[in-house]
């Protein structure tokens, strides 16, 4: 098998995204473009992943974690694809291997599809093979021109196609698999578009054709995955489909959703087998919700969440960078933040973690079957005991604690049937 190497194009300005954040960082599914075609690049086993940055290089090498296999090439001009691919192509003289060619923006092509295309390719012993889609609605992309025998001759761009051509469904997905030393010599050949004043990899195909190269094709099976990103619009239907894939994959793994269409999970999210996800749920990334779970309706839980088995999270609560232990019930109208609950905690309605004091966030402590009553303030740091009882609408001041099994009242919350008037004081910890 010989080897391969995989070249990112990712250096495009993206106009039509009219933003100021270079397109392949914005999100879907709760990622970055990027980190989608990435993850495909690096479950190819490609030895070496070259990324061709140029507009926002600094912000999109930022985003990326290092990796060994990466490697980064900037496009000085940005002069189109093939201009993108000379870029990257001073790094890899005297290889003889494959060079499969992704853009940045390829977040829905499948991995089976990639490991299919490479198949082929290898099999076939092609010198390029490239993935194609067949769509109802084809502007915009390039339509696959197919010559004697039904072979691929050309990809013709849309702004130079013929009204024939126009016509069309059978698109260009931009997906390349090219015999090393066919790429570079062919690369080299392509002359620049009149039009766009480019060099669009496109022709390239032409090229191989007109030298009697052997061209092979793979048509998608999801037309989706030659859906390109060039507009809010495109990244819309990106979140979409997504979203979709992210779902389907939970209710297969024995996640009971009741509405998909009213519900996001981001990808990365954890959910356990026989939870039940109820419409108007948000679910971010980096967010583990175990086993028996009922979450919502219109509940969020945000990053860095960690729910245990056979909780409860009922109507209108959101819960940011919390862990919440076993059992626990939290039904109503209520906001934990940078919590650590214990086992069967019952969370009242209304009631609030105040984790913010202006500059840092403070972490509050709930142990054991303590009952948290409807509208109680926890100014945090806090700590509650195990099995102890705050009342309705009492305020846990800063710093103060009820101990294991107290009950609290009032505001500020003060102890019942204690010699104390107030809760006690917690006891700051030395530093060792």
């Amino acid at each position: 098998m010989r080897e391969l190497q995989t070249i990112i194009l990712a250096a495009g300005k993206g106009t039509r995204m009219k933003s100021e954040l270079p397109k392949v960082l914005h999100p879907v599914g709760g990622r970055p473009l990027i980190h989608y075609v990435f993850d495909l690049a690096q479950g190819t086993g490609a030895k070496k992943i070259y990324l061709v940055l140029g507009h926002g290089h600094k912000k999109i090498q930022q985003a990326l974690n290092k990796n060994p296999r990466l490697r980064i090439v900037l496009q000085r001009r940005l002069l189109g694809t093939a201009d993108a691919v000379k870029a990257a192509a001073g790094s890899l003289k005297q290889y003889n291997g494959d060079v499969l060619i992704l853009s940045g923006d390829a977040i829905l092509l499948k991995k089976e599809t990639l490991k299919s295309l490479l198949q082929k390719h290898r099999k076939r012993e092609a010198a390029c093979t490239f993935l194609t889609t067949v769509i109802q609605d084809p502007r915009g992309y390039g339509r696959i021109i197919r010559g004697f025998g039904g072979k691929a001759v050309a990809i013709r761009e849309e702004k130079d196609a013929t009204e024939h051509e126009k016509n069309i469904m059978e698109v260009n997905a931009g997906v390349y698999c090219f015999q090393a030393p066919v790429l570079f010599k062919l690369i080299h050949d392509i002359k620049i578009n009149p039009k766009k004043k480019e060099y669009y990899l496109t022709d390239i195909i032409a090229l191989a054709a007109q030298q009697k190269q052997r061209i092979e094709t793979l048509e998608a099976e999801d037309p989706a995955e030659g859906l390109g990103i060039n507009t809010r619009e495109d990244l819309a239907r990106a979140q979409s489909v997504v979203r979709r894939r992210i779902l389907r994959e939970l209710m297969l793994n024995g996640v009971t959703i009741t509405d998909p269409a009213t519900t996001y999970v981001a990808q990365g999210a954890k959910i356990g087998r026989d939870t039940v996800i109820n419409p108007f749920v948000v679910i971010e990334s980096n967010v583990r919700v175990g086993a028996g779970c009922r979450i919502g309706p219109f509940a969020r839980l945000r990053s860095g969440t960690w729910i245990a088995d056979n909780v409860e999270l009922g109507n209108f609560v959101e819960v940011s960078r919390t862990r919440i232990g076993a059992r626990s019930l939290m039904k109503h109208f209520s906001f934990l933040g940078d919590a650590r609950l214990g086992r069967k905690v019952n969370i009242g309605a209304g009631a609030v973690t105040a984790n913010y004091d202006g500059k840092n966030k403070n972490v509050t402590h709930i142990g054991d079957e303590a009952f948290i009553g409807s509208d109680s303030i926890l100014v945090a740091p806090v700590n509650v005991g195990a099995k102890a009882i705050t009342g309705a609408g009492c305020v846990v001041t800063r710093g103060h604690s009820v101990p294991a099994g107290g009950v609290v009242v009032g505001v500020p919350a003060r102890r019942v049937n204690a010699k104390k008037s107030t809760p006690r004081r917690v006891r700051k910890k030395k530093k060792t």
